[in-house]
């Protein structure tokens, strides 16, 4: 591929290699990477590394903590503090299996990506899509950063015989698991358990990297859109003092269809996790806060790695949502400095035939651009917001049936 490229298309690619990286690494892992051009031999080792990573969580964490779940029913802070742990696991699963199924769609949005950064660009453009792939990167490596201490802390404390769970005689035998998970062979004689310590860390670190992988890539996705409006709309500003300006405008409108029909794939690939997102994160957002309550305000001598541990796995929670909201809001955000590019025209000055190619774009650029879940609820921060509020109220409801 390398030998076609001119020098500003090597350099594009570059550019575009380092934009995706990170992103590149946590999916690949999984085999949920969505190849720009690939072989079929490619295709086919992927789609087994996501099967075997799709079968050891369900059979190493995702069975083995919903078998505990009904075991350890009716006692409340049992159930919650199983619930945790089981119901991202869910909802990781689901995610992948909705990213593998799309993955051919995915596909052809890198495709366009990959277009976007090799081909011939002003030095200006250039730059906005350097910036809006960088903040892509930094939220996904503080999402990393998040998850991997998180990680940690579970682990190291496992090791050393601690636990930051509710511990209870069903679920705990005398040394702690990092998961809280019932097998069906005894995990509390050597060697099995330390089979299963090893092999529970080894799938704490694929679920770290397909849950911060798949959340990150929609950033992805999107922060890229939102560099292209951008320079669609310092595109817009300069179509007024263009010598064509019909062919100015003609090329402008096919790159402003293209972006419409990228978020449409977008929004139709992820439109159902962002439906279970919604309702999974009011669920945890009332559990996390009747932990907090409950854990750290009303038991006394509670242990540090304990409360450290909760507020990090709010924050890994918190942040996840927090980037689907706010970039569907940067999203939009863009998208209106499009409509008013468009409404800056200063139509009255053009010619007849010049004025009424403009309504068209007009009249389009006047109809929000937005992402939703389950095509319901926009993905912006007022939604985010009002998620935070709904499911504060319900922390009252958990307290008042403590007992």
């Amino acid at each position: 591929m390398a030998c076609d490229m001119s020098t500003n298309e090597l350099s594009g690619y570059a550019d575009f290699e380092w934009a995706v990286q990170l992103n590149r690494f946590s999916l690949k892992m999984i085999g949920l990477w969505p190849e720009e051009t690939g072989s079929s031999q490619e295709k086919l080792f992927s789609n087994l590394r996501f099967s075997c990573v799709i079968i050891v969580i369900t059979c190493v964490c995702t069975t083995p903590s919903l078998y505990l779940l009904l075991k350890v029913w009716g006692d409340m802070m049992a159930m919650i503090d199983n619930i945790l742990f089981t119901l991202p696991l869910l909802s990781l699963s689901m995610k992948l299996f909705i990213m593998w199924w799309k993955k051919e769609t995915l596909s052809s949005l890198m495709t366009m990506i990959v277009h976007d950064w090799v081909k011939s660009k002003s030095r200006d453009e250039r730059d906005i899509m350097m910036r809006r792939a960088q903040d892509a990167r930094l939220i996904i490596m503080f999402s990393y950063i998040i998850m991997g201490l998180s990680l940690t802390i579970l682990i190291v404390t496992s090791i050393f015989g601690y636990t930051l769970r509710h511990v209870t005689n069903v679920t705990d035998a005398s040394r702690p698991l990092p998961l809280q998970a019932f097998y069906i062979y005894d995990i509390s004689v050597s060697p099995q358990f330390e089979l299963t310590f090893f092999i529970q860390c080894i799938t704490l670190l694929m679920v770290a990297l397909s849950y911060t992988g798949t959340d990150n890539f929609l950033g992805l996705l999107i922060f890229h859109i939102c560099g292209q409006l951008e320079n669609l709309t310092n595109r817009l500003y300069r179509m007024r003092k263009s010598t064509n300006f019909i062919a100015a405008l003609r090329n402008n409108v096919m790159d402003h269809i293209r972006l419409i029909r990228s978020i449409a794939m977008i929004e139709d690939t992820f439109t159902l996790t962002l439906l279970q997102l919604f309702l999974y994160f009011g669920i945890m957002f009332c559990i996390y806060g009747f932990l907090v309550v409950t854990v750290i305000f009303e038991e006394k001598n509670v242990s540090l790695k304990r409360a450290i541990f909760l507020i990090l796995v709010i924050c890994t929670a918190f942040t996840h949502m927090c980037l689907y909201c706010a970039a569907g809001e940067f999203l939009v955000m863009k998208y209106e400095k499009v409509y008013n590019a468009v409404c800056e025209c200063k139509w009255y000055t053009l010619e007849t035939t010049e004025a009424k190619s403009l309504i068209f774009l007009l009249l389009r650029t006047n109809k929000p651009l937005y992402i939703t879940a389950g095509k319901i609820v926009p993905m912006t921060m007022s939604t985010f917001c009002s998620i935070l509020k709904t499911s504060g109220g319900y922390i009252s409801v958990l307290l008042a049936n403590r007992n």
